[in-house]
């Protein structure tokens, strides 16, 4: 049996926003934006090249609102893997990106931890070869 993750949602506060931040700044492709309801659409994003994405998901209520974000409780949440970590945190600086670090060398790899206009933790992370 073969499986993947296609998709994670992750919560917004409005959909242009999360697709001025993910499509905007860091570049990702915009693969589907369809209303579903007068306030409801189904919006998926994806980094160039890849095979799973993001489905934008708008708060419906307070309860989701709140966690904007926090899906995590405050852990690093996605993890952007780059093929050249200096081209694409350079260009993440110059477009504004907002890394919590310097990037620093680990034993799996190059990685700095960046947050999106939300607050949720990312990696971007070049991983060593092999």
């Amino acid at each position: 049996m073969r499986q993947s993750l296609a998709l994670t949602a992750l919560l917004v506060p409005d959909y242009d926003a999360g697709l001025a931040f993910y499509v905007g700044v860091l570049g990702f492709d915009l693969v589907e934006d369809r209303a579903l309801s007068p306030d409801k659409r189904w919006v998926v994003v994806r980094p160039k090249g890849s095979a799973g994405g993001l489905l934008l998901a708008k708060a419906a209520d307070a309860r989701q609102a709140a966690r904007i974000g926090d899906q995590t409780g405050g852990r690093v949440f996605l993890f952007l893997k780059t093929d050249d970590f200096e081209r694409d945190h350079a260009a993440m600086l110059a477009r504004g990106v907002p890394f919590e670090e310097a990037p620093r060398r680990e034993s799996y790899g190059t990685v700095a931890v960046f947050r999106d206009p939300f607050g949720n933790r990312w990696d971007l992370i070049q991983p060593n070869a092999g």
